[in-house]
């Protein structure tokens, strides 16, 4: 069972990510494994956060007011769960979401979400910076192509496999949502 000190975070579940001009992308089954989180962590009482990417760019689908920028239907948040808007990379920067943490007593953090090589990376590298101890939900992650600075194009599946190789052991422990879910109790919180 997962210490009711556990909350789940959600990092930029939004529908921007559809759009085409990202590329190719992993885990396509992320948003039914985001859902199941979110599920099970609504029946524990465990907290919820969701982070908003509120891109600073009027040209990105993620812009504030466009039809990107809304949460997907699997992650979108009920009233009552703290939502936290950013406009850089870790949802830390900028935000107050280590005091919400703090005052809820949190001190681990399921991570899930968008983008493995950006926001998830920097955050998860942000909360063990700041002592939050972090398990990583592979197949509720999502990275995108990327092209190396000699133009290759790089397999969204390789981007995945190094970055969260890069956070697994010293940043946070990496595993798959099957095997989290089990752990999840579903006792309301005291």
């Amino acid at each position: 069972m997962l210490p009711a000190s556990t909350a789940l975070l959600l990092i930029n579940v939004q529908k921007a990510w559809d759009d085409p001009h990202w590329g190719a992308r992993s885990h396509p089954e992320a948003e039914q494994r985001i859902q199941a989180l979110l599920a099970d962590f609504r029946k524990s009482g465990r907290p919820v956060f969701h982070i908003r990417h509120d891109a600073l760019d009027p040209n990105s689908p993620l812009f504030p007011g466009e039809p990107g920028n809304a949460f997907k239907g699997e992650g979108a948040p009920l009233p009552g769960e703290q939502v936290l808007a950013k406009v850089g990379h870790s949802a830390f920067a900028g935000t107050a979401l280590e005091q919400h943490l703090r005052a809820q007593g949190v001190d681990r953090l399921v991570v899930a979400g968008f983008s493995a090589a950006d926001d998830v990376s920097s955050t998860v590298r942000a909360a063990t910076d700041l002592g939050f101890k972090v398990m990583l939900m592979l197949d509720a992650i999502v990275a995108f192509e990327l092209e190396d600075a000699a133009g290759q194009v790089l397999a969204p599946e390789i981007i995945h496999r190094v970055v969260l190789a890069e956070l697994q052991g010293v940043f946070g422990l990496v595993m798959e949502t099957a095997a989290l879910l089990p752990h999840v109790s579903f006792t309301q919180r005291g």
